[in-house]
């Protein structure tokens, strides 16, 4: 019996490994098609999961902007006033989330819905509703767009950009505003404004459809909508007491340069999200390296901003000032934000430059025209958003010279009279501007009761 056993055993492997090529064969014929289908659906999960990556890592990039512009505007101001930018900028960053969520969104992302006009024939006005995220646990099946990114990741990128456009308007009017008339035009600003202009390009509206218009991560869209928010408020609520004297302008330093210096570095690397997950797609290799590249592009023209106001000011003013450096560098970002794929190093690094100049003669033009603008914004994000908006025209082909102009002065308009009225409104109705004693005093102990600075306080 074990005799028997042993040949029998000796053959089993042997017949084995001559039907193994057979079975495998047959194995491998039978498992093709889910084979390939469940390729394609890896493939098309690694997509959506590093798209929808792309924009939580450059939502929180750009969340950490709010720190920036925070950090900038307590450094600009003086101290009796750096408490009221502090709850400026938390308070604003926190309505914009509640506006954007209950109707921003939808304004700016009607998918088709549009209330007036079509994707085709161009749209004017988005869809009315809140934003509604994908179910908790939802797979493949449930998922609003499987081929591209989850709903919540765009979500949380775009409220970024809308809370970023506020915080521009609150370094301009620093030092002079009441708290909460700000934060009711904040409201507007974050909920209806921005979203309605910023449909007409992002949402697929006429600004796209039929001008063509090019704006990569919102030159326009973005800054000078903050900028022409920010010029209309100063015009309504005019210059801090003493500003403009006897023809001369006085000059009120910041409390703190070291913290604008921080708030500048914050925002310049927040900015690699603001650009960078503005690629919008992390799934393919393409995508990968444009990211890197606007990444470096990015950065070339922050330097140039800088650099260049770093020159200008050594030379105009026989000595550098770092308020302008500072300002440059911000200019350099906003110039290159409506384009930061496109061009070389050499060229990204001229556009911010050019930038930085603007910034270095636009400062003391605002001053002359006695638009009192505690911070800059305006000549960094109004001026510098269409000098970048048409520097498109020198990089991308695709842009025409009409694409990018009319557009600008469709934005700028909508904007500016929108917010004009705005301001005007909320003067008639509750005064924007606190008395001439709060001013002198100070905003923080008037408006808060409390000091950033209280040991610093003279007894």
């Amino acid at each position: 019996m074990t005799h028997w056993k042993t040949p029998l055993a000796g053959l089993l492997p042997l017949a084995c490994l001559m039907a193994g090529p057979a079975l495998a064969q047959e194995a491998a014929e039978a498992a093709e098609p889910a084979t390939f289908e469940t390729g394609i659906a890896a493939a098309t999960d690694t997509a959506f999961i590093f798209n929808s990556l792309l924009f939580l890592i450059g939502g929180f990039l750009v969340f950490w902007m709010a720190a920036g512009f925070a950090m900038l505007e307590a450094g600009l101001v003086r101290s009796k006033n750096v408490a009221m930018q502090c709850i400026k900028n938390v308070s604003l960053f926190s309505f914009a989330g509640l506006m954007y969520y209950l109707i921003g969104y939808k304004l700016m992302y009607p998918l088709g819905n549009w209330s007036i006009g079509s994707d085709e024939t161009g749209g004017y006005f988005g869809a009315i509703g809140v934003a509604v995220l994908e179910a908790v646990h939802v797979g493949r099946d449930g998922a609003d767009d499987y081929g591209y990114a989850a709903t919540s990741s765009d979500f949380f990128f775009q409220l970024m950009f809308a809370a970023t456009t506020a915080s521009i308007v609150s370094g301009t009017l620093a030092e002079r505003i009441k708290l909460w008339p700000f934060l009711i035009f904040t409201i507007l600003l974050t909920g209806v404004i921005y979203p309605i202009q910023a449909s007409w390009k992002w949402g697929g509206g006429f600004l796209d459809s039929q001008w063509g218009f090019l704006d990569f991560a919102g030159s326009t869209v973005v800054h000078s909508v903050g900028g022409w928010a920010a010029l209309a408020g100063a015009l309504v609520l005019g210059s801090r007491i003493g500003k403009y004297k006897d023809g001369r302008t006085i000059p009120m330093p910041g409390s703190n340069l070291t913290l604008a210096t921080l708030g500048t570095f914050i925002l310049w690397m927040g900015w690699f999200g603001f650009n960078g997950a503005s690629q919008l797609a992390m799934g393919t290799v393409g995508d990968v390296v444009d990211i890197g590249r606007i990444f470096a592009n990015t950065n070339a023209a922050a330097a140039g901003g800088a650099i260049a106001a770093l020159i200008f000011t050594q030379i105009l003013y026989r000595k550098p000032d770092l308020t302008m450096v500072l300002n440059g560098a911000l200019a350099g970002l906003v110039s290159i934000t409506a384009e930061p794929l496109t061009p070389t190093l050499g060229g990204a690094t001229l556009i911010g430059m050019i930038g930085g100049v603007i910034v270095v003669f636009a400062v003391p033009m605002l001053d002359r025209m006695k638009i009192d603008d505690v911070v800059g914004a305006i000549p960094v994000h109004l001026f510098c958003g269409i000098w970048g908006t048409i520097a498109v025209l020198f990089t991308n082909p695709d842009a025409t010279l009409a694409g990018q102009i009319v557009p600008i002065v469709i934005v700028g308009l909508f904007t500016f009279t929108v917010s004009l009225v705005a301001w005007l409104v909320l003067k008639a109705v509750m005064g924007i501007r606190v008395d001439e004693e709060t001013e002198v005093s100070g905003l923080d102990m008037a408006e808060l009761g409390m000091e950033a600075y209280p040991d610093f306080t003279p007894s």
